[in-house]
């Protein structure tokens, strides 16, 4: 590993996700497990990896950002509206449960249920995170 954290270096760390009314979303230090992340890779935003160019371990910093620069914003067209019908297999779902729904492709997509009236069931795509500023705390623990 590098001494300090640069474009193409393997960087190991703790971080906690918090949302702008303080919440946490995610923490590695819950489970104990620290991530590792290879900057320059396309798996971090530009602004995330900005952050974390030039750490070193031991060192620990905070910073917020914005939405477009951590999960990006909500994208009213991944919101989609179903039919009880399309649920008769399982039941319908309870508002708040996580579903995985098969694309086109043959992927799968895990949608959440935010919405559920008479004739109508309304999951959204959106990444969970997305459309809020998120704060990360982090901790580098190798560089």
């Amino acid at each position: 590993m590098a001494v300090q954290a640069i474009a193409g270096s393997a960087v190991l760390v703790h971080f906690t996700l918090k949302l702008e009314d303080g919440v946490i979303a995610d923490s590695t230090r819950s489970s104990g497990k620290p991530a590792l992340f290879r900057l320059g890779d396309g798996s971090l935003s530009a602004p995330l990896e900005e952050q974390l160019l030039g750490l070193h371990a031991g060192d620990t910093c905070t910073f917020t950002l914005p939405p477009q620069a951590a999960f990006g914003a909500e994208n009213p067209d991944l919101i989609q509206f179903f039919s009880p019908r399309d649920f008769t297999e399982i039941g319908v779902p309870e508002v708040c449960t996580i579903m995985l729904f098969t694309a086109i492709d043959g992927s799968e997509m895990p949608g959440v249920v935010r919405a559920v009236v008479e004739d109508s069931i309304t999951v959204d795509f959106n990444h969970p995170l997305a459309g809020h500023p998120v704060t990360f705390d982090i901790e580098v623990l190798a560089d």
